[in-house]
């Protein structure tokens, strides 16, 4: 039997990729649509990466510091992860057209590129 999946009218996600999480990192960017908080982030590889899991540091223009703790662990293209973020909402907050940065660091291999997503609920 298949199970209700109740979904909230008031949020939205947005994504966007990276070229490499790997040895030479590179940041990926999206914008909110909409103000509101990050409720949640979720990273997908697209590549594999062996010797250590990849950090993603989740940062705003209201934060200077990392807002959440999202962790890909090592694994093959595919390999995913997902986060709430634990800092509190103020430093969560997003105003519509801010900038996300999600900024990998820690896995080795060449140009890993991975996918991100970030869930907005609106205020």
């Amino acid at each position: 039997m298949a199970l209700p999946v109740n979904h909230r009218f008031n949020e939205q996600t947005v994504s966007c990729k990276t070229a490499s999480v790997a040895s030479s990192p590179v940041a990926a960017y999206c914008v909110a649509p909409t103000k509101g908080y990050i409720v949640r982030t979720f990273g997908v590889l697209e590549g594999t990466i062996t010797t250590a899991a990849a950090g993603i540091a989740v940062t705003t223009p209201q934060s200077s510091s990392d807002i959440g703790g999202l962790s890909i662990p090592v694994g093959a293209a595919g390999t995913a992860a997902s986060d709430i973020p634990v800092a509190s909402e103020g430093a969560r907050w997003v105003n519509e057209g801010d900038w996300i940065k999600l900024l990998p660091s820690g896995a080795t291999g060449s140009s890993i590129p991975a996918t991100f997503h970030v869930v907005i609920r609106q205020a």
